[in-house]
């Protein structure tokens, strides 16, 4: 590991490691070639083999299996020559750049980018007038589009159907399209990172979050100088687990005599007799091993909070059907209302409790900003003047592009300072904080404007707005695993571990999300034509662009139909969320012994916490016992066993990934049909 130092600055003690002038040349290359393979095997695992989910992730498996191969391929050769090999620093960029990439290529971007254009104009017939509703209402440029006489324009047929005989990419039909939301896309990945600059010390420094999903990266990285992270027995001991268990899984997919394994259990097929099977649908027993190796590392309090909550919104749901309460859903998310709200209420609350811990550190990077006030801002991924124009700039700007395809003003605004300052900011701490795999939420932002739009609600938004609305929700707000604030944060927090700069690290993280959008999204453009997205994932390329037109239609619907209940839910629950998170923030800040985290309520209702509240609930058991019997010690000699079972279940899917590609190259008749992974 890179020496490091400790060093007083006005915003508190900061470790930083001794500085060099910048990234070298040689190490930016084999990022960019990393990170293009990683765009590669995330769009050939997720896109085409459809089964396999190695980059939407906070912490995505195809990145860490590349760390791994480079590892392997840097100790090779240092036994030929000690200057071929890559120091931890090195291994360090080339991973962050390669978790940037990775999320860019997976849900992050790319495949919510693409397929949303071409899914409007596919799907659309006499019966949904999607045309009508939002073609007729959004610009021609947001469209590929080819000639043709009639029927389906053949930019959008043939990219389900397959190219005809003869015919080839229509390369020329996206370029238009790709510039003009690329525009957007850019926009937002600035201001993510302009956040990101102006977080990282307050967070890293002055809160010491710990950041649980760094940790990995650091020891296997750090073993370079170290050399004993990969000879610790436990470590490869908690690595056999999971490799024992989907080497078994996987012959079972080729043989089929061979006993399966079987890792998640649903309530539902247990419970069926109401009350009782009231949530049960979505009370899933999942068993990861990559995650409950990941939530070890975190406190026995959050982990506690993220079960608890979980299995009390179960409670209520079975509470509420007792008195045959009426439970409209959540639109999209899982949910019932009651609850989503709730989760409103929390999320706003949280936001501005973390604004306000953070308002000395704020004023100094507002005071530097406006020119007020020297700061030492030398170790952020920007200077704070940069940081903060830069993010209000991309706001700006982001509320034009929207106008532009027909949003108002005031709900560009809207949409784009609750996505940034509330949604993202919330998620990236579940994962800062509370280690969590996958950022998902409960409610986007148009769900806070339903609460107070009265009677009208949003059918009185016209249809340009709601067409808007529909494209923007759909590329950025319904589906947030994948977001890349977290990556940009977690980068920063990489950053400790090296000999660079961490001003260096805003060109490293660039380079890595620019060269996963040309890859990646060149193959999402390129793959269906070819293959047919019709034959690809069918959730990205046909369920998510078409649930999200779906959800807006009836909108369009000048005399809605009577939301009695949604009238009286919304703003109750809303307010029992508000109530409920201020009780548990002033309890955690004034009695240390307080066992409830208010995060673990806010995510209480998410996808995140239905896949994986099972493994914080034996994590934190496993957690307890070591700490109540075996005190610190003996956690930090479990340590390396948990983060082993990491290694061996993400190691196991980049395996899997391989070996589908390898013998699909080999003997196309015979594909390697690869297991289910539970966070896929």
């Amino acid at each position: 590991m890179a020496q490091t130092e400790t060093q007083a600055t006005e915003f508190g003690t900061d470790t930083v490691a001794p500085p060099r002038a910048g990234v070298r040349g040689r190490i930016l290359l084999i990022g960019a070639l990393a990170t293009a393979a990683v765009a590669f095997l995330v769009t050939q695992a997720e896109m085409v083999l459809s089964s396999l989910r190695i980059g939407y992730l906070q912490f995505p498996p195809a990145a860490l299996g590349l760390l791994l191969a480079l590892v392997a391929v840097s100790r090779a050769l240092r036994r030929l020559s000690a200057r071929w090999g890559l120091s931890s620093s090195d291994l360090l960029i080339i991973y962050s750049m390669m978790l940037v990439g990775a999320m860019t290529s997976s849900h992050g971007i790319v495949q919510k980018w693409i397929p949303l254009p071409v899914a409007l104009l596919y799907y659309a017939d006499p019966i949904n007038n999607w045309l009508g509703l939002y073609r007729a209402h959004l610009p021609a440029w947001l469209f590929p589009s080819m000639p043709h006489a009639a029927g389906k324009d053949p930019a959008a047929l043939w990219y389900y159907e397959r190219l005809p005989r003869g015919a080839s990419v229509p390369w020329g039909a996206w370029v238009v399209p790709v510039l003009g939301t690329g525009i957007i896309v850019v926009l937002v990945v600035f201001a993510f990172l302009c956040l990101a600059a102006i977080l990282r010390r307050q967070w890293v420094d002055n809160e010491k979050l710990s950041f649980p999903l760094a940790q990995l990266p650091l020891e296997i990285a750090g073993d370079e100088e170290r050399r004993t992270f990969f000879s610790n027995r436990l470590m490869w001991l908690g690595a056999l687990l999971p490799i024992a268990v989907y080497g078994v899984k996987g012959l079972h997919q080729v043989q089929p005599t061979v006993p399966d394994i079987t890792l998640q259990w649903n309530l539902s097929d247990y419970v069926t007799v109401p009350p009782w099977n009231a949530g049960a649908s979505e009370t899933m027993f999942i068993l990861s091993f990559a995650a409950i190796g990941f939530f070890f590392l975190l406190p026995a309090d959050v982990l506690f909070s993220i079960w608890f909550f979980f299995l009390l919104t179960r409670i209520e749901q079975v509470f509420a059907a007792s008195y045959n309460m009426d439970m409209p859903g959540m639109p999209i998310y899982p949910p019932p209302l009651f609850i989503g709200y709730q989760t409103v209420g929390a999320y706003l609350v949280l936001t501005a409790y973390f604004f306000w811990l953070a308002r000395p550190h704020l004023k100094k990077v507002w005071a530097a900003a406006i020119g007020k006030e020297r700061v030492d801002d030398s170790q952020e991924i920007l200077p704070y003047r940069v940081a903060v124009w830069g993010l209000l700039g991309c706001i700006v700007l982001s509320a034009v592009w929207l106008w532009a395809i027909g949003m108002s003003p005031w709900l560009a605004l809207l949409e784009l300072l609750v996505f940034l300052f509330v949604t993202a900011v919330v998620m990236a701490r579940t994962t800062a904080e509370a280690g969590m795999l996958m950022t998902e939420t409960t409610f986007r932002p148009i769900d806070l404007y339903r609460m107070f739009a009265g009677s009208s609600g949003i059918h009185g938004l016209g249809p340009s707005n709601l067409a808007a609305l529909a494209f923007f929700d759909n590329l950025f707000l319904r589906d947030q695993r994948g977001l890349l604030l977290t990556g940009f944060l977690d980068a920063g927090r990489l950053a400790d571990g090296t000999s660079v700069r961490r001003r260096s690290f805003a060109g490293v993280l660039i380079l890595g999300v620019l060269i996963a959008l040309v890859v990646a999204g060149g193959l999402n453009i390129s793959l269906p034509y070819h293959l047919g997205a019709n034959t690809m994932y069918d959730w990205m390329e046909h369920g998510s662009p078409t649930q999200t037109l779906v959800d807006y239609q009836p909108y369009f619907n000048p005399n809605p139909p009577s939301q009695a209940t949604q009238a009286w839910q919304m703003p109750l629950f809303f307010t029992v969320g508000v109530v409920m998170t201020l009780f548990l923030t002033a309890m955690r800040a004034n009695f240390f012994w307080w066992p409830l985290h208010p995060l673990g309520y806010a995510i209480a209702g998410s996808w995140s916490t239905v896949e994986f509240w099972f493994a914080c609930l034996i994590a934190w058991a496993f957690k307890t016992v070591f700490l109540r019997y075996g005190g610190m010690s003996l956690y930090q000699r479990a340590r390396p066993f948990f983060l082993g079972m990491v290694l061996g279940e993400f190691g196991m899917a980049v395996f899997y990934v391989l070996l589908n590609i390898l013998t699909a190259w080999l003997t196309p008749q015979h594909k390697f049909p690869p297991p289910a992974f539970p966070w896929g």
